[in-house]
């Protein structure tokens, strides 16, 4: 994993609650990266380390500087920090950026989709930049909903691009809070659910040959896959970014609270994992400076070796096969016993 230090450059307000942070290309050292990827920023607040990924808003070959894009969370340590406290001129540690929400599968003769919902247009305004740029895919429709006109992130961007590329670009808003009055096809009322999904695609030919991008709540991710799987389409075809785990609850059944064992840098250190925490919480909690990205078991920069006891991985969608035998996810492990000891190699 390569780090790197980079400088703030300029800082814009999207929405009242939605800043950009540009940062500067290092001149010698530059941060390669593709559209629809994230960035791994570190953060020391108040003597802890936060480390937290950031979607690129930016698109390579289109912005000279290093975009990502930041919704205020509430009680989000490192979202309220960036938004109050980041100056233009501050130094940031940044990991690698990595991602595979990206284009790489698209073809030159496809329709590409992207679904989104308020801060999830970030990865997707990367990956409509990049795409329009270079001509990739037939026509680029973005399905974009928020609370009304005035939480749109990028919106004066949107327009912009829809002006330059009126035949190849077309977008579709819904709004949850608006009462409409002017009879307009572009703007719809409420959320994105299957029954509206259905016909958005009433006029569309070739659904089949097409890709589809979404980024947003977990909702709105089970709304649109639901209809394009009904549709025949397949997993190489509908691509999600996840930044939050869904976990079953049944799967904590034989879970208790516990003691686990984690070797870092040769230093053993011994955490309580409380039931419903995963071992990357719990040692982030007792101060242990563990190696880690998205939280979502895609990156593997949490991985550790099992050398004793016994843990089960839960919320991955599947086991990724670079993991070798007795390695696992921080972020995704769970104790099953209390004499478990791990190693962050």
């Amino acid at each position: 994993m390569q780090y790197f230090t980079l400088k703030v450059i300029k800082l814009k307000f999207e929405t009242v609650d939605t800043l950009t942070v540009s940062f500067k290309q290092p001149a010698l050292k530059r941060i390669s990266y593709l559209a629809g990827q994230y960035l791994t920023l570190i953060f020391r607040i108040n003597n802890r380390k936060y480390i937290r990924p950031y979607s690129f808003s930016s698109a390579p070959g289109v912005d000279q500087s290093l975009d990502i894009t930041v919704k205020r969370m509430n009680g989000g340590i490192v979202s309220n920090h960036i938004i109050d406290r980041l100056k233009i001129g501050d130094l940031v540690e940044v990991m690698s950026p990595m991602g595979d929400f990206t284009l790489e599968k698209v073809t030159d003769n496809s329709d590409i989709f992207l679904w989104g919902a308020g801060s999830g247009i970030t990865p997707l305004m990367s990956i409509i930049k990049y795409a329009l740029n270079n001509n990739i895919g037939k026509n680029i429709k973005l399905i974009y909903g928020n609370r009304n006109l005035e939480d749109i992130i990028f919106n004066d961007q949107i327009s912009e691009l829809k002006k330059q590329y009126p035949y190849k670009l077309s977008v579709c808003h819904f709004f949850t809070r608006i009462t409409l009055t002017p009879e307009n096809p572009y703007i719809m009322e409420g959320r994105i659910d299957p029954h509206k999904i259905l016909n958005l695609f009433k006029n569309e030919t070739d659904i089949n040959n097409s890709f589809h991008f979404i980024c947003g709540p977990e909702g709105l991710k089970q709304s649109v896959k639901s209809v394009l799987f009904s549709k025949g389409l397949n997993d190489n075809q509908v691509f999600s970014e996840d930044f939050i785990i869904t976990r079953d609850p049944k799967e904590f059944e034989n879970i208790s609270t516990t003691n686990v064992s984690i070797t870092n840098n040769s230093v053993s250190s011994v955490v309580e994992v409380a039931r419903g925490k995963n071992i990357l919480e719990a040692g982030l909690d007792g101060l242990i400076d563990l190696p880690y990205s998205c939280q979502t078991g895609n990156c593997l920069v949490c991985k550790a070796k099992l050398i004793k006891g016994d843990i089960k991985m839960i919320g991955l969608k599947k086991i990724p096969t670079e993991l070798k035998e007795n390695e696992c996810l921080l972020c995704c492990s769970y104790p099953l016993n209390g004499d478990v000891e791990l190693i962050v190699e």
